[in-house]
């Protein structure tokens, strides 16, 4: 049976206006809408499904499951029986909770508020973290990446007028013979934002690189800052400890940027889960100094490759931005104090994030791909295609040993050649774009365990509690489950377009209901 996934039929786009735009832009598919959905509605299980799919309901790709149960008489003997044969359609629905807006507008919200939270209650307490730590010293740090190359770029004056792109007095013509001056003001939707002006002049393979060392580079400052932060508490007699969450984030131009939280925590050797105020003599002005000469001073060479056999220079861009996140009762713009609400909000919003951005889509490339853009020459294609050849095997790396140091660099912290060609889809960064310290404040694990708790009606678990010992006898398999993948998407479009309506207007209530919640505990 064919599948159908949402990734275009947002429940915006299917409800009735959207099934009209559907209908005049797309008939067929519109009369095929039209009858899965009156041949579904007129199932007389059809309360029944709605409720048994909700859980995956807004979801634009869900994983469909089947159930297996093998219950163990304690003899050696067994009887298996399909649990999913009673359920609607035979199946379950899960989620596919993908952190990507682009891939699935609903997972990504949940994830985007589950990051939200994880972050705040570093902020503010709560969820384990003590509310005391919103006296700590506490920055919001953006760092980002060198020049490699002129690019088409968007500033604004202190007078609200957008700037020429790139004007110069002298030297208008770069070795290339391209025009290297753009005297466009450009729009903030303006494509041309983070292209090249000239494709010969920009280091595609540096940008390639420096992107696969980004998390090595953060790695290597955070360990330079605790050192240096460190000293400066030895001599006063404290403890320090560091914590924070960061999320990384494309420019226009292709390459990662980070925004992170730093908070400075005391610490305590006998009670090392302990949140505790720092020494008051390590002033912010102090702390925020020893950021930004940590991110300058940091700097790592890559291995050798054979389109450099000295290696690349990796190092942050001059723009490193380091401001104190402060109590205020109102978000503020760019040059006034931060909130800790406006900042969670900021990096939960690009946790969501990819390479959308960069006109990018992040899918795994192949040697086709790869022979079809290099037919095309853009900024983008020019990108992906750098991360394909510096990630390409040589000729003379034979031998395993050979070939296991060119992919994955056992024994370092600096990630192997190869992973320029597995990662080439997302430009060469393979790290994680939403991390966090271990003591900064809760994890995404705990958010959803209370989550799962809440929708089965149970008693949310406690962090603080141990399991207990089991039961060596008790522990022994009754029952053995056995999850069987059927497939992702729903199976009609229709089926789409209902779950995903009643999604919307699931949320549409919650949403509602917390906004009275709140007018009520504000009155």
């Amino acid at each position: 049976m064919s599948t159908f996934s949402t990734a275009t039929l947002t429940p915006s786009t299917t409800s009735v206006l959207g099934a009209g735009a559907v209908a005049e832009h797309y008939p067929s598919v519109a009369r095929r809408l039209h009858d899965d959905v009156l041949t579904r509605a007129g199932d007389p299980g059809y309360q029944w499904w709605l409720t048994h799919v909700m859980s995956a309901a807004g979801c634009s790709n869900p994983v469909r499951l089947r159930l297996n149960a093998t219950w163990h008489d304690g003899h050696g003997g067994a009887e298996t029986e399909r649990v999913t044969d009673d359920m609607p359609d035979g199946l379950v629905y899960v989620a596919c909770k993908n952190r990507r807006a682009s891939v699935c507008p609903s997972c990504a919200e949940t994830y985007r508020q589950d990051t939200y939270h994880l972050v705040k209650a570093g902020l503010l307490g709560g969820k384990g973290v003590p509310e005391s730590v919103t006296g700590h010293p506490c920055f919001f740090v953006t760092l980002t990446a060198p020049a490699f190359g002129p690019v088409h770029s968007r500033v604004v004056g202190a007078n609200g007028k957008v700037k020429p792109c790139r004007v110069r007095r002298s030297g208008t013509v770069c070795e290339h013979g391209k025009q290297v001056i753009c005297y466009q003001r450009h729009a903030e939707d303006d494509p041309q934002l983070g292209e090249a002006i000239c494709l010969d002049c920009y280091d595609y393979d540096h940008q390639a690189v420096w992107n696969l060392h980004a998390s090595e580079l953060w790695r290597r400052t955070t360990m330079t800052l605790n050192r240096r932060l460190g000293k400066v508490a030895k001599e006063r007699g404290a403890k320090i400890r560091l914590s924070y969450a960061k999320v990384a984030e494309y420019q226009r131009r292709g390459v990662v940027h980070y925004h992170a939280l730093i908070r400075l925590d005391g610490f305590d050797p006998d009670d090392r889960d302990a949140v505790l105020a720092p020494d008051p003599s390590l002033t912010p002005e102090l702390v925020a100094s020893h950021i930004e000469q940590a991110a300058r001073i940091t700097s790592l060479t890559t291995a050798a490759h054979p389109h450099n056999p000295i290696g690349w220079a990796i190092k942050w861009g001059d723009q490193i931005d380091v401001r104190q996140v402060r109590l205020t009762p109102a978000d503020c713009d760019d040059r006034g104090t931060l909130t800790t609400q406006a900042v969670a909000a900021y990096l939960a919003k690009y946790a969501t994030k990819a390479t959308e951005v960069t006109g990018v889509v992040s899918r795994r490339l192949t040697a086709a791909d790869a022979a079809a853009y290099a037919q095309l020459d853009t900024h983008q294609t020019r990108q992906l295609l750098s991360c394909w050849r510096l990630g390409k095997r040589p000729l003379n790396c034979t031998t395993d040993d050979d070939i296991t140091a060119w992919e994955d660099s056992p024994g370092s912290n600096l990630p192997g050649w190869g992973k320029l060609q597995k990662w080439a889809h997302m430009l060469g960064f393979g790290g994680h774009f939403s991390t966090k310290s271990r003591r900064y404040s809760t994890t995404l694990g705990a958010l959803r365990a209370v989550r799962r708790a809440y929708q089965r009606g149970e008693t949310p678990p406690d962090p603080d509690q141990s399991p207990a010992d089991a039961d060596p006898v008790a522990a022994d398999p009754v029952v053995t489950l056995n999850w069987i993948f059927d497939g992702v998407g729903w199976l009609t479009i229709g089926d789409a377009a209902l779950a995903n309506t009643a999604a919307a207007k699931a949320r549409e209530r919650r949403q509602i209901a917390k906004e009275e919640t709140e007018e009520t505990l504000a009155s």
